[in-house]
């Protein structure tokens, strides 16, 4: 049996723990008798190295990022913290899976998202912003900028287009461009697992601009599905090599 060590980055802010936790149920629902561990990057407890380094009676890991970007945690910090746990040392085969990324199936978790606000695929008015975090690393952001015209694909909409949080000054000139291009109505849809000090940022952005956000992506079932996706495909490396 190959386990599956779910990382998240981890937040102080105790809703992101309560996502991953709520998105683990939903894995296990979906695949009864997987040997999951749950691991966080900073934060919150347990740590990546310390899951590693406790793990016992297990040949196979597959370290399956809850990251939507293949950015720094995904690219640095978590071969760091596998190498830092002793693991392969130890006999134990240690596999990354890939991080979320675009999904087509995350994407449709967002428009339901948007959907729920009453957002209509038929508004010819209406521009979407999606937010996302960011990275400095510029073809990381290219790969997060293909989610507005997946969101965006077979809807009437005036516009949709992306801005990071992390980058200064990205979400109100991202607004003022939509809206210069004559969208009257503005929407948020945020790319985001879960709550936290970021997304609050955003929804504080909101407030203030009179925009309406949608809610970040959360526990969905097609979270946890895209999230075994990854996971499989890790695993059949296993089996391969």
């Amino acid at each position: 049996m190959t386990t599956m060590v779910l990382t998240a980055h981890g937040s102080a802010d105790p809703r992101s723990a309560a996502t991953t936790r709520a998105v683990a149920d939903l894995l296990k629902d979906l695949r009864p008798g997987l040997d999951l561990r749950l691991a966080y990057l900073d934060k919150n407890p347990p740590g990546l190295v310390d899951v590693l380094a406790g793990l016992r009676g297990t040949r196979y890991v597959v370290v399956t990022p809850l990251l939507l970007a293949d950015a720094y945690h995904a690219r640095r910090d978590i071969p760091e913290h596998i190498a830092r746990s002793g693991a392969t040392e130890r006999g134990i085969s240690v596999r990354r899976a890939p991080v979320l990324g675009a999904d087509g199936r995350l994407v449709c978790v967002l428009r339901e998202r948007l959907a729920g606000m009453g957002v209509s695929p038929a508004d010819d008015a209406l521009g979407v912003l999606v937010v996302a975090i960011g990275s400095s690393d510029a073809a990381v952001n290219a790969r997060t900028a293909q989610v507005a015209s997946k969101l965006s694909a077979g809807t009437r909409w005036a516009g949709a287009t992306t801005a990071f949080v992390t980058v200064p000054g990205s979400l109100a000139t991202a607004a003022h461009r939509l809206r210069q291009l004559g969208m009257r109505r503005l929407v948020i849809a945020p790319w985001f697992l879960a709550p936290g000090r970021l997304p609050d940022r955003v929804q504080a952005f909101a407030r203030d601009a009179g925009i309406a956000m949608a809610p970040p992506l959360g526990a969905h079932r097609l979270v946890a599905e895209t999230v075994l996706d990854r996971f499989d495909r890790a695993v059949a490396g296993h089996m391969a090599a």
